[in-house]
């Protein structure tokens, strides 16, 4: 078996670019939801004529879906996307230009960067936050916004092994406020499902790989900060099995009437 240091020097200088996590296959796993929503999303680009997909990360998602959609003859003819993180503009805009689609740095905060009734959908996976009042004005009328969100205490497990109990942030990206702003946006919610879905953590170097990577955790997260908690960890992995936790999510689908 490797040791600590060894597992801890791997995923420490392992690149967390993008938001993709095949480093974590056979070291990590988490359950799915059960509505498939990269597939559910490419199904939606074939009755769109303009796309806005926000906070799209390294364009992963999104490049999955217009790869589903485009053997259908699916792909609209405008599709954009919004990036923050500058790597992960730089990887979004390598992965999405060839698919047609134009990646524009922004801040994640009001206001998009787009004219009113700009869009007939806008997406989402993950966003960190729903400027509802931002999706109501670039969508058109009788557009969708269509979105997986994280919901309520996801992977607290983790979160409050490191940080302690957290009884105000259990509180945050529940369902149905969401839905609710939504709504107060002018948007009808025609469709919210919700689902808490399994993981495990494998080895210390899986926990320390996925803390950088999904950086909101546990802020802050270093390996130096976290060393003595990350030493008990990776003993009750070692002497109990997988450090178990529970992700949640949320889809959410909302019409511009």
């Amino acid at each position: 078996m490797r040791t600590f240091e060894e597992l801890i020097a791997e995923a420490e200088t392992v690149s967390v670019d993008g938001w993709d996590f095949s480093w974590l296959e056979g070291r990590a796993s988490e359950e799915r939801p059960s509505w498939g929503y990269q597939r559910l999303l490419s199904e939606r680009l074939g009755t769109a004529t303009a796309v806005l997909d926000v906070q799209t990360g390294g364009g992963e998602v999104l490049a999955g879906a217009l790869r589903l959609a485009e053997p259908r003859g699916w792909l609209p003819p405008v599709v954009a996307a919004t990036e923050s993180w500058p790597p992960n503009v730089a990887r979004a805009t390598r992965l999405l230009h060839p698919l047609g689609a134009v990646v524009v740095a922004d801040q994640d905060e009001p206001p998009l960067p787009f004219g009113d009734e700009a869009f007939d959908l806008v997406s989402s996976r993950h966003p960190v936050r729903a400027w509802w009042s931002e999706i109501a004005r670039v969508l058109r009328p009788g557009g969708r916004y269509f979105a997986q969100h994280v919901g309520p205490a996801s992977v607290f497990e983790l979160v409050e092994y490191f940080l302690g109990p957290q009884p105000e942030a259990r509180e945050g990206r529940r369902p149905e406020v969401e839905s609710a702003e939504a709504r107060d946006a002018g948007l009808e919610v025609v469709d919210l499902r919700s689902e808490r879905l399994r993981m495990e953590f494998h080895d210390i170097g899986a926990v320390v790989y996925f803390l950088r990577k999904v950086i909101w955790m546990v802020p802050g997260f270093t390996v130096a900060a976290h060393l003595d908690r990350l030493r008990e960890l990776d003993a009750r992995i070692r002497a109990e099995g997988p450090f178990v936790a529970h992700s949640a999510r949320f889809l959410i689908e909302a019409r511009k009437p």
